[in-house]
């Protein structure tokens, strides 16, 4: 019977290895690219939590130096703190009320018990106008 047509077993067998091969690649991609996709959706969660906190200083709660801590989503662990920037402006005879500079500073941080926690911070620098005192 030599027009015989078909494969062998060798030949199925090797057909059979590239495929795995391939849908084992195919399967690292995907799961890597859900990993990104997770890790993405966190850090636009913390970006989120830390521009809301932000804004929240002076609107919200007194724009005073101090430190707030809290949770939120019962995952992300944030801090705020504000204190007096290292350099203040200086007093004249003519201004008396010159503002204060305070450093405003945010972080968030998350993460798995057993990994490191990632963190994301913001900071940025404002004003506070000092009030004169009464009668003055």
């Amino acid at each position: 019977m030599p027009n015989q047509r078909g494969f062998s077993l060798m030949e199925i067998l090797v057909a059979f290895a590239i495929m795995a091969l391939a849908l084992g690649i195919l399967l690292r991609i995907f799961s890597g690219g859900v990993n990104t996709a997770i890790v993405a959706d966190d850090y636009t969660t913390a970006v989120q939590l830390a521009e809301s906190l932000m804004a929240r200083i002076g609107v919200e709660t007194p724009m005073q130096p101090g430190q707030m801590s809290g949770i939120e989503f019962d995952r992300y662990v944030w801090q705020v703190n504000v204190s007096l920037a290292d350099v203040q402006l200086e007093a004249t005879e003519d201004n008396a009320n010159v503002p204060q500079l305070l450093r405003i500073g945010v972080s968030v941080s998350w993460g798995e018990e057993n990994s490191e926690p990632r963190v994301f911070e913001l900071n940025t620098l404002r004003l506070v106008r000092n009030e004169a005192p009464p009668g003055t």
